[in-house]
């Protein structure tokens, strides 16, 4: 910067020297007027304030030159700091770690394979526990739409079955016939559907009459006396109603009488006469096409037989499954389970309280407190649930059976698999060490959901998982 400045001034100096000395046209040298010596005296004052000031910067910058390399020096001992810090860190680390190791006696890997595990038992926890929560709200929502969801496949899938139960076939002699059964403006068979309660369906159905009703009494009733009509020739509302009447009276005895044959093929004695009589109208009661009144003698022999093998009472058994299901003979008077109702029917009319309590427990209304009580159950499922009771071929229920417990069989930690109730529950076995609680909860889902996607079936399927475990020692 120096040498820079002292060339500038001899370049000025020259300068300077040319002007005061000046040539004329003759080559003689003529001196400089006093103003341009006035003139370069001010330049060289400029020219001396520059140099002032150039040196001015060049200490400026040599300051901060200095300033900088000091901030550099700073800097490189503050990495030397900070990476003799990371360093002693990674020793400390490494001490902890081995501190830890001698302490758990486990490694790095191992620690890790732990912390691992116990994460997934948190998660499969924490799965099983929003899946119980999704489940019992789905059960809420369900709720709330069931009724319609049932009305709309009642409306849809129940026809033929409605048809066979509740639908009989009166043939006629002629299609003449139900001109005289319609009678003057309607009036016969507006007092025919009044006396009897029955729907009489006169259509292009040749030769025939259909009546509809969902009470077999009534439709019972309505058969006889259309046949009574049919067969004097003479239909008008008068002899329509005294028919009935009649007609009426038979069918009490015939139910009486079909009552006490039932009482007498149980072997049960001592029955009040109503609760007799109430047992013949479920000749004309149909459960999934299985008569009722048939169902209900067969499961009284059952529990009979079971009650002698297992030193309960055979009596109150017999009494009990006989009267298990009477509850339907009046249910579409009396609103309520028909358990419930049937219960309360024989302590009405009765009965002990030991056989009042297994009629009400035989579908679970309430919990079975007695031998008897579970009897009942046992008899009705097994009346209801073998071979050929229901309509269903012993082929297609052997097949039914052996999926249901296929399917469960495959799931890992399953140990034994019961179909029961005609295929309507499975119980699942479960190895206690090979699943937990939890997982239990997520394998009845998961089986569960297999039937719904793999099987067809109608109506529900229970999945019951067992998980128990027991410690069994011997005292010498």
């Amino acid at each position: 910067m120096q040498l820079v400045i002292a060339a500038a001034v001899m370049a000025i100096g020259f300068i300077g020297a040319a002007v005061v000395l000046t040539r004329t046209r003759g080559g003689r040298a003529a001196a400089v007027p006093d103003a341009g010596a006035a003139g370069a005296a001010l330049r060289e004052a400029e020219l001396a304030r520059h140099e002032e000031h150039s040196r001015s910067l060049e200490r400026s910058l040599d300051q901060r030159a200095l300033e900088l390399d000091r901030r550099a020096g700073d800097l490189e001992r503050r990495e030397e700091a900070l990476e003799e810090d990371r360093r002693r860190m990674a020793e400390l680390a490494d001490q902890h770690r081995r501190a830890l190791e001698r302490v758990s006696g486990l490694s790095a890997g191992e620690a890790k394979q732990v912390l691992l595990k116990e994460v997934e038992d948190d998660a499969r926890h924490e799965q099983a526990r929003i899946l119980r929560l999704v489940d019992e709200d789905t059960k809420r929502q369900a709720e709330r739409r069931v009724r319609s969801i049932l009305s709309v496949a009642m409306q849809r899938l129940a026809g033929s079955h409605a048809a066979e139960t509740t639908v009989s076939v009166v043939q006629l002699p002629s299609d003449d016939m139900k001109g005289r059964i319609i009678g003057r403006e309607g009036r016969n068979i507006r007092a025919l559907e009044n006396l009897t309660g029955v729907d009489f369906i006169i259509d292009d159905t040749p030769n025939a009459v259909v009546l509809s009703a969902f009470d077999g009494v009534r439709r019972e009733i309505a058969r006889m006396t259309l046949d009574k009509l049919l067969q004097d020739g003479r239909i008008h509302p008068a002899r329509i109603e005294e028919t009935y009447y009649q007609s009426k009276s038979e069918l009490d005895a015939h139910i009486v009488e079909l009552g006490e044959e039932a009482v007498l093929a149980a072997d049960v004695h001592g029955l009040d006469p109503e609760l007799t009589r109430l047992l013949g109208r479920l000749r004309f009661r149909t459960s999934y096409g299985q008569n009722v009144l048939a169902h209900s003698v067969e499961c009284a022999q059952l529990a009979a037989i079971m009650a002698h093998e297992l030193g309960a009472s055979p009596k109150t058994a017999r009494r009990a499954a006989l009267l298990h299901d009477i509850g339907k003979a009046v249910t579409h008077e009396i609103e309520g389970p028909h358990a419930l109702v049937g219960g309360e029917l024989a302590r009405r009319h009765g009965e002990s309280e030991a056989v009042a309590h297994a009629m009400e427990a035989h579908h679970n209304e309430v919990e079975p407190q007695t031998v008897e009580a579970v009897i009942v159950q046992a008899a009705d499922a097994l009346s209801g649930a073998r071979p050929g009771a229901r309509g269903e071929s012993l082929e297609h229920y052997v097949k039914r059976l052996r999926e249901l417990e296929q399917l469960a069989a495959r799931h890992e930690g399953v140990d034994t698999v019961y179909a029961m109730q005609a295929g309507r529950e499975i119980r699942v076995i479960v190895a206690p060490g090979a699943l937990d609680d939890d997982g239990s909860t997520i394998l009845a889902r998961d089986i569960a959901r297999e039937i719904e996607q793999q099987l067809e079936y109608p109506g529900q399927i229970k999945v019951t998982v067992i998980r128990e475990s027991r410690a069994v020692e011997y005292a010498k």
